[in-house]
């Protein structure tokens, strides 16, 4: 995000926190992306004032919105203005086999702007999308079609059928904690391509951008690295009899 972007999006996020503070209303963002939501962290003692939460639909989003407002304070809660939308095929034997990719390029086809959409979650031939529920009568009346396959949409509240995704927990030895020396052993990178993605600027931990390659990791953390996917560390670490660290991480691709 170039630096003319970022200072508006801060200058956004405190407009949004001082009049949630001033008009004591709750006041929400678009969908955030990772590049956005380290601009948010960026300037969150800004904000705190106002009070906050993230949320993207459902637990471990990666694409969240961010509500200003705090409920002991304004006397009431209001939910998160994001809804679930089942995109299914017409006819199941005739569908084909849909990706993240498919579904994503269908809606940018109707014209809809990134940031009114959250997750998508590929299952069957079919996905689950979260979006701003301002958007979501659009996309059921206008999403006909995937790809080749025609599709249905309608709003749905049983998230417990959104297909979960399972991660491959894995140990991995390293000789320390250090985020570039975990993210190379879990890929299976050089130490030259790990550094590559923190000067890339490809590299978040716990949603904030992370440019120093030699953080160390605690059991919690999550890492996100474009064109990999992400990895939760699960598991204290314990020493082996080689003199490495052992640690159980899970793996989402």
């Amino acid at each position: 995000m170039f630096d003319k972007d970022t200072q508006q999006l801060k200058n956004r996020f405190r407009e949004l926190a001082d009049k949630s503070y001033n008009q004591g209303i709750y006041t929400f963002t678009s969908f955030l992306g990772l590049s956005e939501q380290d601009t948010f962290w960026q300037c969150e003692a800004d904000v705190r004032h106002a009070g906050f939460a993230l949320y993207g639909g459902m637990e471990n989003a990666t694409r969240v919105v961010a509500r200003f407002g705090k409920a002991e304070d304004l006397g009431y809660e209001v939910p998160f203005p994001v809804v679930c939308i089942h995109i299914s095929p017409l006819q199941q034997k005739f569908a084909d086999d849909l990706t993240h990719r498919d579904f994503l390029g269908a809606l940018m086809n109707l014209g809809i702007e990134r940031s009114t959409l959250g997750d998508i979650k590929v299952g069957e031939k079919e996905a689950y999308l979260f979006c701003l529920e301002s958007i979501a009568e659009f996309i059921c009346e206008n999403l006909h079609q995937v790809k080749h396959t025609h599709v249905r949409c309608s709003v749905t509240e049983n998230v417990t059928d959104i297909p979960e995704e399972e991660p491959k927990v894995v140990s991995v030895q390293v000789s320390g904690l250090r985020v570039d020396a975990v993210l190379a052993k879990t890929y299976n990178l050089s130490r030259e391509k790990s550094l590559a993605l923190f000067v890339a600027g490809k590299v978040y931990v716990n949603g904030r951008l992370c440019e120093n390659n030699s953080k160390l990791l605690k059991v919690g953390d999550t890492v996100n690295s474009r064109g990999f996917g992400k990895f939760t560390v699960t598991g204290e670490p314990r020493e082996t009899r080689k003199g490495k660290l052992a640690i159980e991480i899970a793996v989402y691709q």
